[in-house]
């Protein structure tokens, strides 16, 4: 045994030697950045030795890290396995994350599952000796009672609330509580939870909760926690399920902090969330998903016991988890689509949301066609050089102007590197202004004449061109990441294989259900990240084609709507699970020629 030092907060860590050091970081619920769920590929978990030993960099570390690093300590914690005492100092803390919560919701009646009645329970006598039970099933006119679970307290004359959910009473309280009637909406996405108290009586939505979905410890991307879940056969499917489990549990006690509200009054939960990440929070192994030909367990909505998966609430509380289509596109999508209404719809509407995968669908006239397609994290900020999510520090836009870079960043901080938002807005501005090329090669920087302002925006890397975003101005030689936030040819690379999944799922829809672009009436943009996207940025780098700029609609968090429409009404759950059985999808790889179109989407648009 020996212990781990943090020099930052004087914690000491005792440890098994030969662990491996994030994952020992990881297990003590210490914040730190490891989008590739320690593979040793994205250089992001770094931490500095000050003291100790910690074996010799290997010879990843040398390709990831720069030879000053390395001489300063800085090392990669997934690639070290220490056996001895050591100190360490710990370079990022986690920021306050820009979460989205809101989301357009259309008009619809409320029709609820869950309901509450009063009743007056008399006591039994010699002439009159009516069982509670009967009493209660005559009240309310609902014969399937779980008399075991219910009847707890001592039979008292009086009034009683049966809670009813459909056709079946899940629970008897004291008294009159039937303005105690909750419920709550959330969305699960690969990123970010979001979770909303309602007020079941009204439809009002009384407090949001959001997080980080807290399986990032396991992968930042669904494959890679798909893999996390196939390497620890014995535990990854619970730990899985736990992470996202504990997540819902800790934002249910924070909105019912808010509002004073007991957990106890809440009677179900609606979940919208991507095929995966349902499969996880039910405990269910999502393997299949990942390997061809990708097929899921399930993708029908499923409705259980809170408490069977550890969520807690009301004790006959719910679960209904909306339907999916397939392995990709998920019951978010679902829900963007029934919150849009796309299937009624009477001209052609194209709806994307926008994330680790671009997920697809067009409505040609009510009739639904999908796709989804692999559009990576680097909109999300990750696999960029620089890259950090939407949280305090991070740069969200960026504009060069009268031969200036200017910046905006999340929160009042000096900027510690930059996000999805931002690496779009970059890349569209170096398009615009002709650093680089519609292949989305730099221009070579012995070409410019020193007057060009673009000459001091490149630096050279050996021979590799860098564009610098920011530049503190210093020699501080201990400023682990540097003096600059930087976007390199890797950067730009990372963007353009996301521009070119999104675009040409785009075109091979519209090719599909032989509709031109300038017969779409509407696109409609969903999601995290496509609400912080200017039409700019989408039509700037080509991810969106410039004809249908004027065509934009911006719908927020639609699987969340979706979720608190459900929660609402069981006719919409119904129109749910109908609309996903009839939604048709493609799958992009099967489509003759697609590889020479995903090629052609490439290239970026002419400045």
């Amino acid at each position: 045994m020996s212990k781990i030092n943090i020099v930052n907060n004087g914690k000491e860590i005792i440890y098994n030697n030969g662990e491996n050091l994030l994952e020992i970081l990881l297990r003590e619920g210490i914040f730190i950045d490891n989008p590739c769920n320690g593979k040793g590929v994205c250089g992001k978990c770094r931490i500095k030795v000050t003291d100790g030993n910690a074996g010799e960099p290997s010879a990843t570390e040398s390709k990831l890290l720069e030879a000053r690093e390395l001489e300063k300590g800085i090392r990669l914690s997934c690639l070290i396995n220490p056996d001895k005492d050591l100190s360490i100092e710990l370079f990022q803390e986690e920021g306050v994350h820009k979460v989205l919560t809101a989301g357009y919701i259309p008009e619809f009646d409320f029709n609820t599952d869950v309901r509450k009645t009063v009743v007056n329970i008399t006591k039994p006598g010699l002439e009159n000796q009516t069982p509670f039970e009967e009493q209660l099933k005559g009240a309310t006119g609902i014969n399937n009672i779980r008399i075991q679970s219910l009847f707890t307290s001592e039979y008292i004359e009086g009034k009683y609330t049966a809670v009813i959910y459909k056709d079946e009473i899940i629970g008897i309280e004291e008294g009159d509580t039937s303005d105690s009637l909750f419920g709550v909406a959330v969305d699960i996405g690969t990123t970010t939870v979001v979770c909303e108290l309602v007020d079941m009586n009204t439809g009002k939505q009384l407090a949001h909760s959001s997080m980080i979905n807290a399986q990032k410890h396991f992968g930042l991307d669904v494959l890679t926690r798909i893999t996390y879940e196939i390497e620890n056969p014995e535990d990854g499917i619970r730990k899985l399920q736990s992470a996202i489990v504990d997540s819902i549990n800790d934002m249910i006690g924070d909105v019912c902090s808010q509002t004073g509200i007991d957990k106890r009054h809440i009677y179900e939960i609606s979940v919208g969330a991507n095929c995966t990440m349902m499969h996880m929070l039910l405990g269910i192994s999502a393997k299949t998903i990942g390997k061809s030909p990708y097929a899921p367990i399930f993708t029908a909505s499923k409705n259980v016991l809170a408490k069977e998966i550890g969520i807690n609430i009301s004790e006959g509380g719910r679960i209904y988890c909306l339907p999916s289509v397939s392995s990709y596109i998920g019951a978010d999508i679902v829900a963007g689509a029934y919150v849009c209404n796309l299937h009624h719809s009477k001209g052609n509407i194209l709806f994307i949301d926008i994330g680790t995968n671009g997920e697809i669908v067009l409505s040609k006239s009510g009739k639904l066609l999908s796709c989804s397609c692999a559009a990576g994290p680097a909109l999300e900020g990750m696999n960029i050089s620089s890259g950090m999510r939407a949280s305090e520090g991070a740069i969200e836009d960026i504009e060069i102007k009268d031969g200036k870079v200017d910046i905006r960043i999340i929160g009042d901080k000096e900027p510690s590197g930059i996000c999805g938002s931002g690496i779009l807005a970059a890349v569209r501005e170096l398009v615009k202004t002709g650093i680089i090329r519609k292949d989305g090669a730099f221009i070579k920087k012995d070409r410019l004449d020193e007057s060009d302002f673009r000459h001091s925006m490149i630096q050279m890397n050996g021979k590799k061109r860098e564009f610098i975003v920011w530049n503190k101005g210093t020699t501080d030689d201990d400023k682990v990441n540097g003096e600059k936030i930087l976007i390199t040819q890797g950067d730009v690379r990372q963007v353009q294989l996301a521009k070119g999944a999104i675009l040409s799922g785009f075109i091979a829809l519209l090719n599909k259900a032989g509709i031109t672009m300038e017969e779409l009436d509407k696109v409609m943009i969903a999601g995290q990240f496509g609400a912080h996207l200017p039409e700019d940025s989408l039509t700037g780098t080509g991810i969106l084609p410039e004809g249908v700029r004027d065509k934009l609609e911006y719908v927020g968090n639609s699987s969340k709507a979706g979720a608190y429409m459900a929660l609402m009404s069981s006719c919409v759950k119904k129109g749910m699970e109908e609309l996903a059985v009839n939604m048709d999808y493609m799958e992009l790889g099967a489509i003759e020629g697609y590889e020479r179109l995903f090629s052609d989407c490439l290239i970026f648009p002419e400045k």
